[in-house]
């Protein structure tokens, strides 16, 4: 009886295998094929199939890697052989050994013979991208399904992650488009961004890791399973072309190893090849694209900071049948694109088609050279832990220029020119590349007695979510002479992931990109320069010895918290106005109905501006327990004036602003509430009556020359009810009128980048900074040949005493991303207009590229103008970049409160 049982268990458990090996076909499950036209799966729909495909198939497991920011679940495929998931955690451990590369040569070719490469491939982060999310679907099918010899052995030697890069806009998308019956009528006009906050620029976030698909994304990359290639789907492709991908074109960042650029190299070689051998024709490269390796802060170029191959390919394609359009130039074969594609229909399957075969010659590329990469990446670990040991000089482009200029001043009294041939004198070389003032630093220490210790702790986070190793104090330490307080965070260079502190700490200097001698620049691709320590505006202690102290490791991936303290005895208490989160404690004791007051003058060693309360006690205990605020007993202070929460209107308009996102987040993340404002309210009037300030962050205002903004839009009857408040545009005459009339009244206006514009409309005494008289004696533009300025770090002079500045500096470090630069008229002081934020005789480059910094001397970068009853504020730099400036944060925050 008990061998019939057993048998009869076994015959069960067969039967159910075999039936777990039938893997269901997408067109089983969504009720069409991947890629036929007009149709587009969702995420409820696809997640319920990646649940199928691996309840069906032993070669695929599905783990979740966290919530989304509306909170679903961010779904990871890890694809292999079977007989591999039974190591799994073994290969894993091979893979972060190898990475962080502090074990020894002979063992780290042992392990690559022993690892299997690791292989990332991700889609749909632009849920406008459609092409992406759906690759990963096919893909993911024919990994599983496919019995050829090729996937077998793709699957025997590699382990992939498929992974979801935004369910949420895939939902978003899919629903939109999908809404109409009729095919032809299918749009992606979406009324919100497919993003909750950020649209667009969820890939303009993975060294910040603010969004939480971000950070779930690097968790994975950088701390758990740090692949060796992670290959990122994007569209669309070049006109003319089908797919872009690598190589690609110069500059590439001087931080990182040359082996991330030939590696690039054969990677993109094997793509390109494939293409050729499948006679698929429309790939470009190098130059045929406007993509570089220089940026930090996508999916796809971060991981060159650690180590990593990151593929980006654009390729065209669309539900909605499109055609690749006659593009002349690009019909020449070249060494960007040898094998050009001719004008022709093209359809969604054909786009599926080329995705899936260039991510199986990436899968072939690992099955041949896993040892290979493997190796690679521990070398250019181990490299980089060796520079960080050393005395290390970066090959930027300002020393070599500093090596031209000094050759050239001791040749003044020559009449000699350098010879092609012999070069320069090596003692030109030797006086910078080995000056000690031009070394880079062995280390960086973040003292827990600065202002706004939470802002640094939120630096170290955004470095921990990125695999970096940090370090803290577990007692007090000197360095250099100088003490430290327990709990200070210290990053050293002697580590793996090198490039990626040192791009966060240092300044980026882009060389002068131009399309030729005395031509226009070359635009980066995003921006030239970016240093996070600069725009957070963190107190930084650089260390150009090696140093030691009482430090203990923070775990890989370890998040960290201000250190929690118990609230003083006290009747009353200050809150120090230079610590952000002081705003985030404020926020909570006004909503509790606790009267909370500002000085207008410093008091016991705080500046004016900061914060009296004398009740509150939970509110101030939460703050000294978690925001790392800690409240100083005190006395009502003299002066004090009482503030109230401001009622703030955030601007936004149909299809979402992302600049206007971003703000979104921030103001919940440090407890302001708002409400959004569209342009039919504001045409509407009465705005006195629900807002006391208004925010109007870049996009959305129209130009000058310009009477009205909007973008595409439906027709109301095409759309659901809930959407059609969106609906409207920016008008000069009607919005903002109503505007200035807002202002008039008592109300305020900040502004921000370009919505700066709001100046001219309103006729304030002022005029752009950055224009010529030509000819015709008419003001333009200057040329780019003579000024440009791509996203850079500069900084500026600040009044620190105006209000709205309440907790700055004497001066700032900004996010200047071709902002407007102003000049006040003669007798704008007596029309109620002043300079508050300016540049100076100085040139303000930090970090990035700036050219013709001589056009900005001098030049206002924000001002207050006071209209009627109320005030307006402009701020030409960022003062909110992507939620990465926390040290102009307070310039928006000063400005929230009655």
């Amino acid at each position: 009886m008990r061998l019939r049982s057993t048998l009869i268990i076994l015959l069960i458990s067969c039967s159910l295998r075999v039936f777990a090996q039938d893997v269901p076909s997408p067109s089983e499950h969504f009720g069409f094929d991947i890629g036929e036209d007009y149709k587009l799966a969702n995420f409820s729909e696809t997640e319920a199939y990646f649940k199928k495909v691996a309840d069906a198939s032993d070669r695929v497991r599905m783990v979740e890697i966290g919530k989304t920011e509306y909170g679903r679940a961010q779904p990871m495929m890890i694809v292999t052989a079977p007989a591999n998931f039974e190591k799994l955690d073994e290969y894993k451990e091979i893979s972060q050994k190898l990475a962080h590369a502090e074990i020894t040569r002979e063992e780290a070719e042992k392990l690559s013979v022993e690892g299997k490469p690791v292989v990332w491939i991700d889609g749909g982060l632009h849920a406008n991208e459609v092409v992406g999310p759906h690759q990963l679907i096919e893909t993911l099918y024919q990994l599983a399904s496919r019995k050829d010899a090729e996937t077998l052995k793709i699957l025997d030697k590699v382990i992939i992650l498929l992974v979801h890069a935004n369910p949420d806009g895939m939902e978003i998308m899919s629903d939109w488009y999908m809404r109409k019956e009729t095919p032809e009528d299918r749009d992606q006009n979406i009324p919100i961004l497919y993003q909750k906050y950020v649209g667009h620029d969820n890939n303009r976030d993975f060294y910040m890791n603010n969004m939480s698909e971000a950070t779930n994304m690097s968790l994975q990359q950088y701390v758990e399973w740090i692949p060796q290639i992670i290959y990122n789907h994007h569209q669309s492709g070049p006109a003319g072309t089908v797919v872009a991908g690598p190589p690609y074109r110069d500059p590439f960042n001087h931080v990182f190893d040359p082996l991330i650029i030939t590696s690039l190299d054969a990677v993109g070689a094997a793509m390109i090849n494939r293409m050729h051998q499948e006679d698929k024709p429309g790939y470009t490269r190098l130059d045929g694209s406007v993509f570089s390796t220089w940026w930090n802060g996508g999916l796809r170029t971060t991981p060159y900071y650690h180590n990593i191959i990151g593929i980006l390919t654009e390729i065209i394609g669309n539900p909605t049948p499109a055609k690749v359009p006659l593009v002349p130039e690009r019909l020449i074969p070249n060494n960007g694109t040898p094998y050009p594609v001719t004008p022709q229909e093209w359809h969604f399957r054909q786009s599926i088609d080329y995705s899936v075969s260039l991510n199986y010659a990436i899968f072939n590329h690992a099955v041949r050279h896993g040892d290979e990469l493997l190796l690679n990446i521990y070398l250019m670990g181990r490299k980089s832990i060796d520079k960080g040991s050393r005395d290390n000089w970066t090959m930027y482009p300002k020393y070599a220029q500093a090596v031209q200029d000094g050759y050239v001043r001791s040749q003044k009294s020559k009449e000699s020119e350098i010879s092609s041939r012999s070069g320069i004198p090596k003692q030109f070389y030797d006086s910078v590349y080995t000056a000690p003032v031009n070394r880079d630093p062995r280390g960086y220490i973040l003292s827990a007695d600065q202002p706004d210790f939470p802002t640094a702790v939120k630096f170290m986070n955004a470095l921990i979510k990125s695999g970096v190793l940090v370090e803290k104090a577990t007692d007090d330490f000197m360095v250099n002479g100088k003490t430290y307080p327990a709990n200070s965070f210290i990053v050293k260079t002697a580590q793996a992931f090198r490039p990626h502190v040192i791009d966060m700490f240092e300044p980026q200097d882009h060389p002068n990109d131009f399309l030729y001698p005395g031509g226009p620049p070359i635009r980066p691709y995003d921006a030239a320069g970016w240093t996070l320590a600069l725009q957070m505006g963190v107190e930084v202690d650089r260390l150009y010895e090696g140093f030691e102290g009482p430090f203990e490791r923070i775990p890989y991936g370890e998040i960290q918290s201000p250190p929690a303290k118990s609230l003083a005895n006290g009747s009353g208490y200050l809150l120090d106005v230079r610590n952000n989160n002081s705003f985030m404690a404020v926020n909570d004791l006004l909503k509790s109905k606790v009267k909370v007051y500002r000085t207008s003058a410093p008091v016991d060693g705080l500046p004016a501006g900061s914060f009296y309360v004398s009740g509150g006690k939970k509110e101030l205990e939460l703050a000294s327990k978690e925001y790392g605020v800690y409240p100083l007993p005190a006395a009502m202070p003299k002066g004090a004036t009482q503030i109230e929460p401001a009622r703030i209107g955030l601007y936004d308009y149909y299809g979402g602003s992302m600049p206007s996102g971003w703000v979104r987040w921030i103001l919940e993340q440090f407890h302001f509430e708002y409400q959004l404002v569209f342009p039919k309210e504001i045409d509407e009037g009465n705005l006195n009556e629900k807002f006391d300030v208004m925010l109007f962050i870049s996009s959305g205002i129209p130009g000058v020359d310009s009477r009205g903004y909007a973008r595409s839009q439906p027709k109301p009857e095409e759309i659901d009810e809930k959407y059609h408040h969106m609906l409207g545009s920016f008008s000069v005459d009607e919005s903002a009128a109503q505007l200035k009339k807002f202002v008039e009244n008592g109300g305020k206006i900040i502004s921000v980048g370009s919505a700066t514009e709001l100046a001219y409309h309103f006729g304030l005494p002022v005029e752009d900074a950055l224009v010529e008289v030509g000819a015709d004696g008419k003001a333009k533009a200057l040329s780019g040949e003579k000024y440009y300025v791509p996203g850079s770090v500069l900084e500026m002079h600040v009044d620190n005493s105006v209000p709205i500045n309440f907790g700055m500096g004497e001066s700032a470090n900004i996010m200047f991303n071709r902002s407007p630069v102003f000049k006040l008229n003669p007798g704008a002081g007596n029309m109620g207009v002043r300079p508050i934020a300016w540049f100076g005789e100085e040139e303000p480059l930090r970090s990035g590229w700036a050219w013709g910094q001589a056009y900005l001397k001098n030049g206002v970068t924000a001002f207050e103008a006071r209209i009627g009853e109320g005030k307006f504020y402009a701020f030409g730099p960022e003062i909110t970049f992507r939620a990465q400036a926390h040290g102009t944060f307070k310039m928006l925050f000063n400005g929230l409160y009655n």
